[in-house]
């Protein structure tokens, strides 16, 4: 067996062309030294691992498709480019996949690290005019959790106010205010807040994975998941934000939270589209109030009252804010009502309409304990219908782009979202 001496640097060895040095070459991770200047200690232990090695370790992680942190390190002592990229020479030892699990464990903090890196290559992509924030759209996509069913146990559902319920909690202040003006009555200001849903007081959590959720939804897998909810600019299918919740979350928890932190602090955004999952009357009115045109496929409805007379035989007389019966009578707002499930108007017929009307069997039930008939609409609906056109599944059309530069996505049907199919970062 013959050997030879070579005398070769690690930079001969990696193509002047390579990915990793173009990436190189254009993200700048200076900010991490920042970022994690406070989690060191600069007089005691041992010599810490370079933060920007650590980074670098799970982004190329990342980008190659490399599920675990032991693959990593694994893939990092034969690959002279990873070596280069993370700034070891051929001879140095890779940091143990152990010391990213533990830091995933113990530094909770330095997951804003991680997210600043997000928005650090979002910005450099808006920078380039690859993001415009005419139409962003989103959806979620379900990622296992390591934990099994067995070890999921029943606790106890906190009762936490939460985002969304603040903002009903002002919009239903709103309201009672405009009841008092159309009816001269308001009732008391609420000083109890409302269970979110009466008919589910625990949940399953894992032991093994307390942060992931019990996910059973029709066409999904069932089991512990997360939900990564990403949105996109239409023009070339950047990701400009990530949220992710437990499996068990609706879609529409996180929405305007996540939407709005776009639009804030990324890029303003002109229009937003996503599917029905996100249909929900609240985030028409609060999108609006910021300027954002909303596009979403409507939640199907079903009409479940128990009478021959449905809700389409009342048409709606907008000028006078009325319904009209099939006998010519009117249903006046005249409370309003706050579930679980939002905020609306009640309308109600007068009693003594409803007790001489020949139609009375076929449009109160025998167990109405009222005796007049009753519609409710979601008190945001003007909102609702101005980003409606038509009935049914019609929506106006998100804005065109201005112009169509070479290699650019066309703009992104209503309800669906052009998904990268890499692992949630």
């Amino acid at each position: 067996m013959q050997l030879k001496l070579h005398m070769v640097t690690i930079e001969d060895l990696v193509p002047e062309g390579h990915f990793l040095r173009k990436l190189d070459a254009v993200l700048d991770l200076g900010f991490v030294y920042e970022e994690t200047a406070h989690l060191y200690s600069r007089g005691y232990g041992r010599p810490p691992i370079d933060p920007v090695v650590l980074v670098k370790y799970l982004l190329v992680g990342f980008l190659y498709g490399i599920p675990s942190e032991r693959q990593i390190e694994q893939r990092i002592q034969t690959d002279v480019a990873l070596r280069w990229y993370l700034g070891l020479d051929l001879f140095d030892r890779v940091p143990d996949h152990s010391t990213i699990s533990q830091l995933r464990r113990r530094k909770p903090s330095f997951r804003k690290v991680f997210r600043r890196l997000f928005e650090e290559v979002v910005r450099q992509c808006i920078g380039k005019g690859l993001a415009s924030g005419r139409l962003a759209a989103t959806d979620s996509t379900h990622v296992k959790a390591n934990a099994s069913r067995a070890s999921e146990e029943l606790v106890e559902m906190p009762e936490s106010p939460g985002s969304y319920w603040e903002r009903l909690d002002a919009y239903e202040e709103e309201g009672l205010e405009e009841l008092e003006r159309r009816t001269g009555k308001r009732r008391q200001k609420r000083v109890r807040q409302i269970r979110k849903d009466n008919r589910r007081t625990k949940k399953r959590v894992s032991r093994t994975d307390p942060e992931a959720g019990h996910m059973k939804r029709p066409g999904k897998p069932e089991g512990q998941y997360y939900l990564s909810h990403q949105t996109v600019d239409a023009d070339h299918g950047i990701i400009l934000g990530v949220t992710v919740t437990p499996g068990d979350v609706h879609d529409s928890v996180p929405y305007l939270e996540h939407l709005e932190q776009i639009h804030k602090n990324v890029i303003p955004l002109q229009a937003a589209t996503a599917d029905s999952a996100y249909d929900f009357p609240l985030a028409h009115r609060v999108l609006e109030e910021q300027g954002i045109d909303f596009f979403v496929r409507p939640q199907s409805t079903h009409d479940r009252t128990q009478t021959e007379l449905k809700r389409d035989a009342f048409p709606y007389d907008e000028a006078e804010d009325v319904y009209l019966c099939p006998n010519g009578k009117k249903l006046r707002a005249r409370r309003l009502y706050r579930s679980a499930s939002g905020l609306f108007w009640e309308y109600w017929a007068d009693r003594k309409d409803c007790s001489g009307c020949p139609m009375r069997e076929k449009c109160l039930s025998e167990m109405d304990r009222h005796g007049a008939r009753k519609l409710t609409d979601s008190y945001f609906k003007p909102s609702v219908h101005r980003h409606t056109v038509g009935s049914g599944y019609g929506r106006r059309a998100p804005p065109a782009p201005a112009t169509i530069r070479a290699g650019q996505f066309p703009p992104i049907p209503c309800g669906k979202t052009r998904r990268p199919k890499k692992r949630p970062f």
